[in-house]
């Protein structure tokens, strides 16, 4: 799960371990609880262990810095698929005291680091964070409306990128406020028993995306990776277009952090 990925918005995911405990509606068909129990691991709750890796794994992102910077292209790698990084479980905890070094000495990689738990952010992040790592874009989930909290929540924080994975999308995000964001990726639920998206979601979403206020300060992209279907990336086109667009990350020194 390290080398390559079928996640159309990153080039590699990275786990800090598999293993979590579901919060909110989005978690009820998760692909990750449904392959660890595939592959023999029951790691899904508040009580059971986690799964970890070895040196051998972790040294997998100095491997990709060092082709990124042989290429002279940045990279993206998205943490983590299998778990969440801020998840208050005390081996998530000692594997993510492990993970700000090695984003430290990877400075070719454009971290994606993913949450459901953004009210941890204060309390989990390295002392040194300042006004954000310069290759480190941070995240939170929303499906629906209920949990739009959670972009309150991403605002307080500085980041070069802050970003909204709206998936798997369960109802209209007409009520988020997009200021002070960067990102928006839309997908509808995949896999058995997925639940179908309304496509008018994504489109309020893309259309408003790409219309900012006159006086906005900071303002989100849209990203359609897809819509509801058995399989990932089996509806890819939003109005016939394919609608992935990216991020242009701040810099960490021009005090542009709202």
């Amino acid at each position: 799960m390290s080398e390559s990925t079928i996640i159309a918005w990153t080039n590699h995911t990275f786990n800090l371990a598999w293993g979590c405990v579901k919060v909110s509606p989005g978690c009820k068909n998760c692909y990750a609880d449904t392959l660890s129990s595939r592959y023999g691991y029951d790691v899904w709750g508040p009580r059971k262990p986690r799964r970890v890796f070895g040196e051998k794994y972790w040294n997998n992102p100095l491997k990709w810095n060092q082709e990124a910077e042989l290429a002279g292209e940045r990279r993206r790698v998205f943490t983590s698929s299998m778990c969440d990084c801020f998840e208050d479980h005390p081996t998530i905890d000692a594997e993510r005291e492990k993970l700000w070094p090695l984003i430290r000495k990877t400075p070719w990689l454009d971290w994606q680091v993913l949450t459901k738990r953004p009210e941890r952010y204060a309390e989990c992040l390295p002392d040194d964070w300042g006004e954000g790592y310069a290759n480190v874009w941070l995240g939170t989930s929303i499906e629906n409306e209920d949990y739009i909290w959670r972009a309150d929540e991403l605002r307080k924080i500085p980041a070069v990128v802050r970003f909204i994975s709206y998936e798997p999308a369960l109802g209209p995000l007409d009520a988020l406020d997009l200021e002070g964001l960067d990102w928006i990726l839309y997908g509808g639920e995949s896999g058995p028993g997925f639940r179908p998206h309304n496509a008018d979601w994504a489109r309020s979403m893309r259309d408003r995306c790409g219309s900012p206020p006159a006086n906005s300060r900071r303002w989100p992209v849209f990203f359609y990776k897809q819509s509801s279907d058995i399989r990932t990336e089996m509806g890819i086109e939003l109005d016939g277009e394919i609608v992935r667009n990216y991020p242009t990350p701040l810099t960490v020194s021009a005090g542009l952090f709202g």
